[in-house]
């Protein structure tokens, strides 16, 4: 049986830049007049897990061919990437992967970026999405860094169903004693994030919030997504966040939060005692792309304008070219003033279905969740 290639960075482009350059200004609109505020920096396209739903191992075997060093931006080159973006108006840097710990030095990185400000004068959220299987021994050194907050994943706290989906044999008392020392350290509030799979870990929705409720870590529920091509997804997979806020109810009464801003990704419920609150995230049957005012950068520097994208735009050519910061920076603004994005809202649409038919979308490994 000849094994499946998942092209995860055929499809990118680099970018031409323009004669006029754009000198930032710290605003920046697409073309639904979304602003730029977020940049998702991937830093490595390995990780140590298999989850089925992203890196299944029937795809991410031995024998996968991941990026070669010289093929991941330097520290350096992130660097002068993400001065520019913020010059544009990025507020919030979040470091992703694959499994951003696994990237050699990376608080190096974080002390980098931790030094940056807004045109306002203000410091950066600096965070990073973490399995947290090495948090326990990095935590520390990462908040001595610089960096602000981190959002673990955790997708059961039952150990054999959670050694099942991240099909690595990694326990749940790993990412426990993770996540408790990243508050220890300060990194907080901590946010936990488990991809609710209907009729695979649905079960455990009542005891992950039980167990966090009242712990000062913020749980989140994700509504399984048909991100990238290689995790097989299927709408009957999919659990209404709906149905997990009724779950939980049922046990531990709950109200609605306000969003702390129009960009946020989860809608928020607190615990009526006053314990907690926990979010749901509803790519699948609440699209917010309204106001989504997200990038992505890939591991070896593509810019990616939704999760769901086909296709990428090249910085890396550029930066490794002649190219000033000046164009640069004007080959970034022309790229987000052409973004039309909207994916989740166009699902099932004639247009949805055509590229899906392609086959062609960056898989969620790639550019981080």
């Amino acid at each position: 049986m000849s094994r499946r290639i998942i092209p995860v960075a055929d499809f990118s482009a680099a970018p031409i830049v323009s004669g006029r350059m754009q000198a930032p200004s710290g605003v920046l609109h697409d073309t639904l007049s979304r602003p730029l505020r977020d940049l998702r920096i991937s830093v490595t396209d390995r990780c140590n897990f298999r989850c089925v739903y992203c890196m299944p191992r029937a795809v991410f075997d031995k024998d996968y061919a991941f990026l070669p060093h010289s093929a991941l931006l330097s520290f350096e080159e992130i660097e002068r990437l993400a001065r520019l973006f913020v010059a544009h108006g990025v507020e919030k840097i979040r470091l992703t992967g694959g499994e951003p710990l696994l990237r050699k030095n990376l608080e190096f990185l974080i002390e980098r970026l931790a030094q940056l400000t807004t045109p306002t004068g203000r410091p950066l959220d600096l965070t990073l999405t973490t399995n947290g299987s090495l948090l326990e021994r990095k935590a520390r050194s990462l908040r001595d860094a610089g960096l602000t907050r981190v959002t673990v994943s955790l997708d059961a706290l039952d150990d054999t169903l959670f050694r099942r989906m991240n099909d690595a044999d990694f326990s749940v008392a790993d990412v426990v004693n993770g996540i408790a020392a990243a508050q220890a350290a300060g990194l907080a509030p901590v946010k936990v994030n488990m991809v609710v799979k209907h009729g695979t870990n649905d079960g455990e929705i009542v005891p992950m919030a039980r167990h966090f409720k009242g712990s000062g870590a913020v749980l989140r529920f994700i509504e399984y997504m048909d991100v990238g091509t290689s995790n097989g997804w299927n709408m009957t997979e999919v659990l209404p966040s709906a149905d997990v806020i009724t779950r939980i109810a049922e046990h531990f009464p709950l109200a609605p939060l306000e969003a702390h801003s129009p960009a946020e990704t989860a809608q928020r419920w607190g615990y009526v005692d006053g314990s907690g609150e926990i979010g749901v995230i509803s790519s699948v049957t609440r699209a917010f792309c309204g106001d989504c005012t997200r990038a992505r950068l890939s591991t070896e520097g593509k810019l990616y304008l939704c999760l769901f994208a086909s296709s990428g735009h090249d910085l890396r050519a550029l930066l490794r070219s002649s190219a000033s910061d000046a164009e640069i920076a004007t080959a970034v603004a022309e790229i987000w003033q052409g973004r039309s994005d909207r994916y989740s809202q166009l699902r099932g649409s004639q247009a949805a279905e055509a590229r899906e038919k392609s086959g062609r979308r960056v898989e969620m490994s790639y550019i981080g969740g």
